[in-house]
């Protein structure tokens, strides 16, 4: 047998025990999209903020009464050198909450020239669903002052998230104007 044969039958060697002896590649899967978004309560009902509306969440901090102000209007606090005016959006809602203050958070809005925080009921963290599962319109019609800032929905476990837009709340000229005689 020649030197090259030899070489050859060598490399078909190890060609084979490598191929027997590899592990197996993973296996094309399909990939689900999933879109997230902060999960907050409010008077019982499951809402979520799409992620890039929401810049931050906090306890309440210590706010400052304006005088003159829409009863919603909770204050302006003091957050990091920053003023933020705090705002209870059950009471914008003209609802009201049965959660105490201290149990209560803030989602906070940055945007443009609009640094506010917005009080809910609790916060439920990330919740992320799959695209597919969007429902463009709520099982029932909302009837409430609340369905001006819903932007359809998703099912995840028999159960409906409402989608809620910071950004239509911050639109709203009746939230921009907060004081009690306009």
């Amino acid at each position: 047998m020649s030197a090259a044969s030899t070489a050859y039958l060598k490399l078909a060697d190890y060609f084979i025990r490598c191929r027997d002896n590899a592990a197996n590649l993973p296996e094309e899967q399909d990939v689900t999209p999933y879109w997230s978004g902060v999960g907050f309560s409010l008077n019982g009902h499951r809402l979520v903020a799409p992620l890039t509306e929401v810049a931050e969440i906090l306890s309440p901090p210590a706010c400052a009464r304006v005088p003159g102000a829409q009863d919603w209007v909770r204050g302006v606090a003091n957050v990091r050198g920053r003023l933020m005016t705090v705002t209870d959006l059950n009471r914008f809602l003209e609802r009201a909450s049965e959660v105490a203050d201290g149990r209560r958070r803030l989602l906070v809005l940055d945007r443009d020239e609009l640094y506010t925080g917005v009080m809910v009921d609790d916060v439920l963290g990330m919740q992320h669903f799959p695209v597919e599962n969007r429902v463009t319109a709520p099982p029932r019609p909302e009837e409430s002052p609340m369905a001006a800032y819903l932007d359809g929905g998703y099912r995840r476990d028999g159960e409906y998230w409402s989608v809620f837009s910071l950004a239509r709340l911050a639109r709203d000229p009746r939230f921009m104007r907060a004081a009690s005689g306009e």
